[in-house]
């Protein structure tokens, strides 16, 4: 841990980030070739259990080596899962990474940036993801899970050189689009024809669902007749994303030329809609006053990276604008709209994502979870839930 870190945090919260960070360290320390760490994929893949795969040509944006994990299941079904993880946009937001001591004292942190053994936790085994839970219908499921560590929303190929906050040079690699086609090559050799096909994503994977899901669908599994798409939590709204990527993550350029209003996540979805139409079934999920979406809106705009009340009402007029043009553009699109509250009453406003979390198999309305709702679309019937008429 660098001193100059320790001391650009205000004192009140020094010791938070201390602990923070000698937790991280703990955590990191302990967990290889324990049983909470998946084992690297040598030879058979084997039903049920979760594998990392390292891929040769990923790279996570600090330049470290990367993995996806894979899970064979026992039907022909497979869910491609887009992991979230923060978003890094310019020098600044790149120079604060997800650090334990960062979260812990409530320091800006806006993304992950490698993968080490304790970012495994938020990957696997937690909700759509977990194994041998009797509540979750996907467990049977073959699984990819394209893990996240570059802050680009999955879809960058460039570099950016920032300084660090010890005042070291460094690279950063927005390598999203490259780790995503390097796993989707390792998953047609795994999985080469799945008999249903889930989309998924959640927080920046859930902007890479609609970006990427036709490529999906046209290159990798073209023969693939039941397409479900799922989003979680992918608002967020700024008229910087044309130039975040053209200029910073020289992502695919039919990405930003579809940009027709500052909404990238609705722009994709009507793109995708206008080509294929019905060939997947339309799926999105949020909750009503994310207080994390509202922070990072707050950044983009100028406020400061912080949630609040204003925040977070601004963040709900967003997604009455969201849910109306959904269906809009499809009158079949399965909503799950929800208000769990964040567990962090400080911050106040509602959850970030529940796909992968213990959230998943609560029921709410009408005493339906988001486990069964998403369950029943893909099996065809599909409805809105926690939606006012």
């Amino acid at each position: 841990m660098k001193l100059s870190s320790l001391l650009e945090t205000e004192p009140p919260h020094r010791f938070l980030f201390f602990a923070g960070e000698m937790m991280d360290r703990s955590l990191d320390g302990a967990l290889p070739h324990t049983s909470f760490e998946a084992p690297l994929f040598e030879g058979a893949l084997l039903p049920k259990i979760w594998y990392r795969l390292p891929l040769e040509d990923g790279l996570a944006g600090d330049g470290s080596p990367y993995h996806v994990y894979i899970k064979a299941g026992r039907t022909a079904d497979l869910c491609i899962f887009f992991s979230g993880g923060g978003m890094a946009w310019n020098p600044y937001t790149a120079a604060r990474p997800y650090t334990g001591g960062r979260m812990l004292s409530g320091e800006p942190a806006f993304y992950t940036h490698n993968l080490r053994p304790v970012t495994e936790f938020s990957n696997i085994n937690r909700g759509i993801t977990e194994t041998e839970n009797p509540e979750n219908p996907f467990d049977d499921w073959s699984f990819l899970v394209i893990t996240y560590a570059t802050g680009d929303l999955h879809l960058g190929d460039a570099t950016l050189t920032y300084t660090d906050r010890s005042g070291k040079q460094r690279t950063h690699h927005f390598h999203g689009y490259r780790n995503y086609r390097a796993a989707m090559e390792k998953a047609c050799a795994f999985f080469p024809a799945p008999g249903r096909l889930l989309i998924a994503g959640d927080s920046a994977g859930a902007f890479a669902v609609p970006a990427l899901a036709g490529e999906i669908a046209e290159e990798f599994y073209p023969s693939c007749e039941e397409i479900t798409l799922l989003s979680d939590s992918g608002q967020l709204e700024t008229p910087q994303f044309a130039h975040i990527l053209e200029e910073v993550w020289h992502a695919p350029a039919h990405l930003a030329k579809a940009l027709d209003s500052p909404n990238p996540t609705i722009c994709w979805y009507r793109r995708l809609h206008e080509r294929y139409g019905r060939r997947f079934r339309y799926l999105y999920a949020s909750s009503t006053r994310d207080h994390v979406l509202s922070a990072y809106y707050s950044e983009l705009h100028g406020g400061g990276f912080r949630t609040d009340r204003e925040l977070q009402t601004l963040f709900y007029d967003g997604l009455g604008t969201m849910v109306r043009s959904l269906k809009q553009m499809e009158p079949e699109t399965g909503l799950f709209i929800h208000g769990i509250m964040n567990p962090l009453p400080l911050r106040g406003g509602t959850v970030h994502t529940i796909l992968r979390e213990p959230f998943f198999y609560t029921r709410l309305k009408r005493g339906i979870s988001m486990a069964q709702w998403l369950k029943d679309a893909v099996e065809g019937n599909i409805y809105d839930t926690g939606v006012k008429k």
